[in-house]
């Protein structure tokens, strides 16, 4: 009995064995006969292929202009076992290099999995088209040694650089984290170029090649018949205007701040500007690009500091007209509202200062004509002292805040967007968790002060949103991507959203007071209706800012922009006037250099030199 279950398990046990001796024979020749993938994957482990890199998509402006294009630059590649019996001195002159660099590039450490004596390597990258040309015509003279042509970026013009964006090499965490790039290659990083690096890189290509026992590359594999040609990469059509950056670039020369123009029907970004910048020149795929980046980088002006995203300023009066729609919404004031302003505010027998005005402040659009501090203090504590209590009066004041965009990031379409602050009552009920606070304890908040901070984008979609009369479009950089040469693809739509303050006559009684702000002045423009608000930012550490919010025309507007011009005094000194030529420009397509006044202004402006003599 016990020999018949040892004989019955014996055999189960065989036919288990032959059974999968069975399925593993006919899935070997399913692979081996049957399976073509299979096949060609084993064929291949004889094989070299060389990778063909792919032309970067174009940037061009609104209008087509190429601002971001390609030029030829190679690499010198070396396979290490073909080098023998070759004039080292000669090529060291020919690429413009030492004998101690030829060794260095030459001899690696062999047991690093990236180098093999047997497959190719680079030598020398980056190498200028003029040295390659030289190199082409003496390569028979050195055995082992190849190019291979890069697309680098250049550029048309010297300007839109914190746009634009930069290449930079990828560094081994992200060829850890890709199937797509590897060691050598490039990669947006920042800006446009890494915001839309899938669109821009397009698809490598493939050449395969045989080798010999020897690993040594022989000639065609298969006639090329698994060659995979280089897909171009997407050529992307962006919303600035490179006549208006170039001239607002150069208005903001020899200054710190920012210039942003954005078109409010659409959200498009017309200018985008960060001073003092760099030319993108400076940062193209070269060999001096290192020692470039380095100087950029320790420069304390900070040429690479994106303001128009990242700094973060108090708005100043530029936040009255915003200050005016919550209030009249509130209906703490009226439009037809004054205010008798004796140069102070009063409260508790202590004055806050205010400034002497030319003419009373009869009315809402009186107090934005003339900045009148004390009539936005008191507007506000009405609107905070309205509800049950400051906490709560804050909160609603800061929702309206929050929604024009203050406060939070708005989303456009290239990184690192600071968000701002907007206090309300938890910030406040923090900084005095001791001290029953009340409106007037916050109230720096209602003339762009205090605890309010914004940055230059948010400020111009601020700007946009009143221009609107409630309402914007996500603030954006690029239109689309071109299919064909010639048809524009959208790649994502831009949300539109409301702000909580609809009532159009509210926006037409706080546009009229910013239209009497511009009237008069010499930043006024022939036959355009612009509108706008001075600032001047109280700055801790120095000179006071001058910043400027504004568009036009009044109805119909096209065009919305912010100034900011640190340490460089009144609003009304450096920024408004800056915003009007950059307004003119776009609107009339050049400035109005028969009236000697403007003429004489924006010469003033160009040659100002703020960051020398602040």
């Amino acid at each position: 009995m016990i020999k018949d279950s040892f004989q019955d398990r014996k055999h189960i046990i065989q036919v288990v064995f032959l059974v999968g001796a069975a399925i593993l024979l006919l899935r070997s020749l399913h692979l081996q006969l049957l399976d073509k993938k299979f096949k060609e994957k084993a064929e291949l482990v004889g094989t070299y292929y060389e990778k063909i890199l792919p032309p970067r998509g174009l940037i061009l402006d609104r209008n087509g202009y190429i601002m971001a294009k390609n030029d030829p630059m190679y690499d010198i590649n070396v396979i290490y076992d073909d080098v023998r019996d070759i004039d080292t001195i000669k090529l060291c002159n020919l690429l413009n290099i030492s004998e101690q660099d030829f060794v260095n590039n030459l001899n690696k450490d062999f047991s690093d999995h990236r180098y093999n004596t047997y497959k190719p390597f680079t030598f020398l990258s980056r190498v200028s088209a003029s040295t390659y040309a030289k190199f082409q015509e003496n390569q028979y003279q050195f055995p082992g040694f190849s190019a291979e042509r890069r697309n680098v970026r250049s550029y048309s013009s010297p300007c839109g650089a914190h746009a634009l964006g930069y290449l930079s090499e990828v560094d081994a965490q992200q060829v850890a984290r890709s199937t797509y790039y590897e060691e050598g290659d490039y990669i947006g990083a920042t800006g446009l170029e890494k915001q839309y690096e899938e669109e821009l890189r397009g698809q490598f290509g493939r050449k395969y090649f045989n080798r010999d026992n020897k690993g040594l590359v022989k000639d065609k594999y298969k006639d090329g018949e698994l060659d995979v040609p280089a897909v171009p990469g997407k050529n992307i059509v962006t919303t600035l205007d490179v006549k208006l950056q170039k001239y607002g670039e150069t208005l903001m020369a020899n200054k710190t701040g920012s210039i942003l123009a954005i078109e409010p029907e659409t959200g498009e970004i017309l200018a985008f500007i960060s001073s003092p910048g760099y030319s993108p020149h400076i940062l193209s795929i070269n060999r001096g690009r290192d020692a470039a980046f380095a100087h950029l980088q320790a420069d304390t002006l900070k040429p690479l500091f994106n303001r128009a995203l990242n700094a973060m300023y108090p708005p100043g009066s530029t936040f009255k007209p915003l200050m005016s729609l919550i209030a009249l919404e509130e209906k703490a004031i009226w439009s037809g509202k004054g205010y008798s302003c004796p140069g102070y505010y009063t409260y508790k027998s202590r004055n806050y200062g205010c400034r002497l005005h030319p003419e009373p402040i009869s009315s809402m659009a009186r107090a934005l004509k003339y900045s009148c501090n004390s009539y936005y203090w008191s507007a506000f504590r009405s609107v905070i002292d309205r509800k049950s209590s400051a906490p709560e009066g804050m909160n609603d004041w800061a929702a309206y805040v929050r929604s024009f965009g203050l406060g939070k990031k708005l989303g456009i379409d290239i990184g690192g967007e600071k968000a701002g602050t907007v206090p309300d009552g938890d910030t406040y009920n923090k900084i005095y968790p001791d001290f029953a606070w009340g409106s007037p304890t916050v109230m720096s908040v209602a003339i762009g002060q205090g605890e309010l901070e914004t940055t230059p984008i948010q400020l111009a979609n601020m700007t946009a949103m009143i221009a609107n009369r409630g309402y914007a479009i996500t603030p954006h950089l690029v239109k689309g991507v071109l299919e064909n040469d010639t048809t524009l693809v959208a790649l994502k739509p831009f949300t539109k959203y409301k702000s909580l303050i609809s009532n159009e006559k509210h926006y037409n009684s706080v546009i009229r007071g910013m239209e009497t702000v511009i009237e008069g002045t010499n930043s006024a423009i022939t036959d355009i209706k612009f509108c706008g608000k001075t600032g001047t930012v109280q700055n801790p550490h120095g000179k006071d800012h001058s910043t400027f919010i504004g568009f036009a025309p009044k109805n119909n507007p096209k065009i919305a922009i912010v100034v900011y011009v640190e340490n460089s005094g009144f609003g009304s000194t450096y920024a408004r006037p800056i915003a009007s030529f950059m307004v003119e420009k776009y609107l009339k397509g050049k400035i109005d250099r028969e009236n000697p006044t403007r003429k004489f202004l924006e010469n003033k402006m160009l040659k100002a030199n703020l960051i020398e003599n602040p």
